[in-house]
């Protein structure tokens, strides 16, 4: 290239030749350099605006007084308009506003659909989506068995019922075909809507950014319809029902295929929380659990996590007032200081995706939203430890008495309001322990409220009204090893998840308390907090290691 040709195409103030001028006016759309905006603005004959040359085109122009800027917004024509627009007959009555609020607000409303669409209605559409294939693969399973089961009866018929076997077989797959039509259907309804929603979110990244006020105050939400999720497939698949052989009645007793259900039922959505009221897909816990992926930290021990997203991780330190969110590909994202400066000694995310943290030093829970931290409850006598956010948008607080010999206890808490207190059980016996000592706490899926109490050597799990469940001390294979339970956490299948901190291991238990295995070989040092994602991986924070895994423990 010629390098006078690249000395002539470089930008130069209008007025002065001023190479590479950082101002710009969007009215005249002129170039200016810093010394000639008075002299710009001296020509009093016209309206000028002067923004930064990287803000050049943010102002509109008034469609009808070409020589005005809209600086207004009418409220009842949602259309922006000049200061001469306003003394029109057209507007006589209305209510204006200045147009950057009405851009702000849009922000705003931009944001918030931005922000459900990404973190709430999204992942909802992609958990639908995944159960597919697992009915699918369960109807291929199940349809198998029921092949071989009419195969094995078939065998001890005579040659004659030949014919009956094959017409069983045929309805079996006139069946399965029907069942993966409907499957199909549905699965490509649901990917529709995923890349609607993806090209929204795509939109509205562009619109957040955007300064054209025409594009953002014509945006439509269209949220309210995304909310509207697909109706659930219930299916009731076929069973094959052998009969004994009767010589003169083959076809009668050979046995007959039940009828194939598909029921659909409307899934109800909420911004508070997830409908608790489905059913989950049966899964098997794999022999050997294996390590996804790990995050390093910046933190000297790493205590308590809780997932944000199934990408996004929250993460406390142990003794530290910091709270950091990482990215299991981009690593930390942001870190928050508690408000009263002191360390935090537990965390949870809410169904709306807020932070709420425990501050044991001045005995209050806290929530987290946006950068904005609301203390809603202050305890007096108390001082509170583990926190969860419950299915229906409650906080559960473990807290003990500042006298030791007071039995800790679990409160529930509507916003600041407290509705539930569990301390002691029928017979008056105190159902947790004594003492200042570590106490963590997890909702499960059928609602009951489960307890790690260090003390104690146990988990405590009681039901939704606070009635005593079960007491869980570990393995009974184990009965010279105590348990030394932490974090705690519960997954899609009711199973109750256990950091054992001091043996370097997770228990796996059931919803009523039998042992069904342990996750003991990812080289676990000192196994802290635990929390799962929507797809069932386990997320450890090991407190020494300074790091978190990401561990996968069902098929």
């Amino acid at each position: 290239m010629d390098p006078r040709r690249s000395a002539q195409d470089v930008l130069r103030c209008d007025l002065c030749e001023t190479p590479v001028p950082p101002m710009y006016c969007d009215i005249c759309l002129i170039h200016l350099c810093k010394a000639c905006v008075g002299e710009h603005l001296s020509e009093f004959a016209k309206e000028h605006k002067i923004v930064p040359y990287e803000k050049r085109g943010s102002t509109t122009n008034c469609p009808n007084h070409s020589s005005k800027i809209c600086e207004l917004y009418c409220e009842q024509c949602n259309i922006p308009i000049c200061a001469e627009c306003t003394s029109s007959t057209k507007h006589q009555g209305h209510t204006f506003v200045y147009i950057v609020k009405v851009i702000e607000e849009q922000r705003s409303v931009l944001q918030k659909d931005l922000q459900e669409l990404d973190k709430l209605i999204f992942p909802k559409y992609q958990e639908i989506a995944s159960s597919i294939p697992v009915q699918k693969a369960n109807l291929d399973k199940t349809s198998q068995k029921i092949a071989l089961d009419i195969t094995k009866h078939g065998e001890e018929m005579y040659r004659e019922i030949d014919v009956i076997i094959k017409k069983l077989k045929s309805d079996l797959d006139k069946m399965d075909s029907k069942y993966l039509t409907v499957l199909n259907k549905h699965e490509d309804e649901i990917k529709h809507m995923l890349s609607d929603i993806t090209q929204t979110i795509a939109d509205l990244r562009k619109l957040i950014n955007s300064n054209d006020v025409g594009l953002v105050s014509a945006y439509k939400s269209r949220n309210a319809e995304f909310r509207r999720l697909p109706p659930k497939l219930t299916v009731t698949l076929s069973t094959f029902s052998p009969k004994k052989i009767d010589k003169h009645q083959i076809y009668e007793h050979f046995g007959s295929l039940s009828e194939l259900s598909i029921e659909t039922k409307e899934q109800k959505y909420t911004k508070d929380s997830a409908s608790t009221e489905h059913s989950t897909p049966e899964r098997s816990l794999i022999d050997v659990p294996q390590i996804i992926t790990e995050i390093k930290t910046n933190l000297q021990y790493v205590a308590s996590v809780s997932c944000l997203s199934d990408e996004d991780i929250w993460i406390r330190g142990n003794s530290s007032n910091i709270l950091n969110l990482y990215n299991l590909q981009r690593g930390l994202l942001k870190s928050i200081q508690t408000k009263s400066g002191n360390w935090a000694n537990d965390i949870a995310v809410t169904g709306n995706g807020d932070l709420v943290y425990t501050d044991k030093t001045n005995r209050t829970v806290n929530i987290v939203k946006n950068k904005e931290i609301e203390t809603v409850v202050t305890l007096q006598g108390w001082t509170p430890r583990g926190v969860c956010s419950t299915s229906c948008g409650d906080i559960l607080v473990a807290m003990n008495n500042d006298n030791w010999e007071t039995p800790s206890k679990v409160v529930r808490y509507s916003g600041s309001t407290e509705k539930q207190s569990i301390q002691f059980s029928d017979n008056g016996q105190a159902i947790y322990s004594l003492g200042g000592y570590a106490k963590y706490i997890s909702e499960n899926r059928n609602l009951d409220i489960c307890v790690s109490d260090c003390k104690a050597h146990a988990v405590v799990v009681v039901n939704q009204a606070g009635k005593l469940r079960f007491t869980y001390n570990g393995n009974p294979s184990t009965t010279n090893v105590s348990l030394y339970p932490y974090g705690i956490t519960t997954d899609s299948q009711s199973h109750i998840l256990i950091a054992d901190l001091d043996n370097n291991r997770i228990h796996i238990i059931d919803k009523d308390g039998q042992f069904l295995r342990f996750i003991d070989n990812c080289h676990l040092k000192k196994p802290f907090g635990l929390c799962v994602d929507t797809r069932d991986n386990l997320f450890v924070a090991e407190n020494d290691a300074c790091k978190v895994k990401k561990i996968q423990y069902y098929m």
